[in-house]
């Protein structure tokens, strides 16, 4: 192997690697709190299916991860505050 073929792998490990790390980090694929294969499978399925339109997202935009996903989370919680769906009654 040359070194320009070397390099060439090199570059798509770590690509790999980047994606593995994206995927754990933003859309919580490992995070599953179920026990059947179907549970699990679908939850792998839309995790993934997460990711990809959070990187369309961010082609698109020229966002990184952390800040599209935040952005994400922001709006979620700005729009229930101004609507919240549920209201705890308080205990004490």
């Amino acid at each position: 192997m040359n070194q320009l073929t070397r390099l060439k792998f090199a570059e798509w490990s770590w690509t790999i690697e980047e994606y593995h790390r994206g995927v754990k980090q933003y859309v919580g694929i490992e995070k599953a709190q179920v026990r059947s294969a179907k549970a699990q499978r679908n939850h792998i399925g839309l995790s993934l299916r997460a990711f990809l339109r959070i990187e369309a997202y961010c082609y698109r935009t020229g966002q990184s991860w952390f800040e599209a996903k935040l952005a994400i989370v922001r709006d979620a919680v700005r729009e229930f505050l101004a609507q919240p769906l549920y209201s705890l009654s308080p205990t004490a």
